[in-house]
């Protein structure tokens, strides 16, 4: 069922970036550009990643128009953006960008949505994870995304969902790194959540549900544009918010299962349905309703009692 359900999610996943595409009126070239200079970043694996040993993939960041994805990466990073005061809340989130498994939406689902959550006093980790191999030359690139999102006779298939595996294992590393240096960068052990955008929903909702003994699990989660078929829940589910827009390309008219789910089971959860925004709002501002659902989803964690450090003794 679960495997069922991942498959159906990523599969459309990768067509969010042509819906971003269609909303710039400018061509999209998807040239190369520099990669951003994160100095911070900290490399999940001492060496190759697991199961990349062999890799020769050389990442690649490329201009998508509005916004800049890497592309090609083999090497997993996780890049702290911590608040001014540790101990204004004393909350940390995982933030997962999107991409559809083929890259990752750094600009729009990444580094912004990590400085809002540190202006608001929370410590915020942005993850760049394992994607699939994708042309290197910006033309093959394009060519590549334009057969992904409007398939014709002849094109060859892709399984998106192969990435998904790769981006689990590295939000899962990811977790327990933050979760053992909580003392070191200011935040509660307890207090940890996942926030994913898209794939990065995927993502998070694969480290959620995983059935791996000992595997990290988040104590909130924040599934932002994900798929809404129904899950089995795991036992002890953490608090779930979920926001969809009704005009989303993708997961719209899916009905609400994984919500519904989660209500069934037990756990508190908490569903945005906006009239419009389509898919990968993330950080734009384009004057929809969609655009709320940051401070949105900070007015749920203050309800959730993630927000309130504890007492100085």
């Amino acid at each position: 069922m679960r495997t069922k359900i991942f498959a159906l999610g990523a599969a459309a996943c990768f067509l969010y970036s042509g819906v971003m595409a269609q909303d710039n009126p400018d061509p999209v070239p998807f040239a190369e550009v520099p990669a951003p200079e994160d100095s911070g970043a900290i490399q999940l694996y001492d060496g190759a990643a697991p199961g990349s040993e062999d890799s020769a993939l050389q990442e690649v960041w490329r201009n998508a128009g509005t916004e800049r994805w890497a592309t090609n990466v083999s090497v997993p990073t996780l890049l702290p953006v911590l608040p001014e005061d540790p101990d204004a809340t004393r909350a940390a989130v995982i933030v997962i960008p999107g991409g559809g498994f083929q890259f990752v939406s750094m600009d729009n689902e990444g580094y912004p949505i990590a400085e809002w959550l540190a202006e608001r006093g929370i410590a915020a980790f942005v993850l760049k994870y394992r994607t699939m191999e994708t042309p290197t030359e910006a033309g093959d690139f394009g060519a590549f995304m334009s057969a992904l999102w409007a398939p014709q006779p002849g094109d060859p298939q892709v399984d998106v969902t192969q990435g998904i595996p790769f981006a689990v294992a590295d939000a899962q590393t990811a977790l327990s790194l933050v979760r053992t240096q909580s003392d070191t960068w200011g935040y509660d052990a307890d207090k940890i959540g996942m926030l994913g955008f898209s794939a990065g929903a995927i993502t998070a909702l694969g480290v959620t549900m995983s059935g791996e003994d000992g595997a990290p699990k988040p104590n909130y989660l924040g599934y932002i544009y994900g798929p809404m078929n129904t899950v089995e829940v795991p036992g002890q589910a953490p608090p779930m918010f979920a926001a969809l827009a009704a005009d989303d390309g993708l997961f719209a008219g899916q009905g609400f299962g994984i919500v519904e789910a989660w209500q069934s089971a037990g756990v508190p959860v908490e569903l945005h349905y906006y009239q419009s925004g389509g898919h990968g709002f993330g950080s734009y501002k384009r004057g929809v309703p969609a655009d709320d659902w940051f401070d949105q989803f900070v007015g749920w964690m203050e309800a959730q009692d993630l927000l309130t450090p504890p007492a100085k003794e």
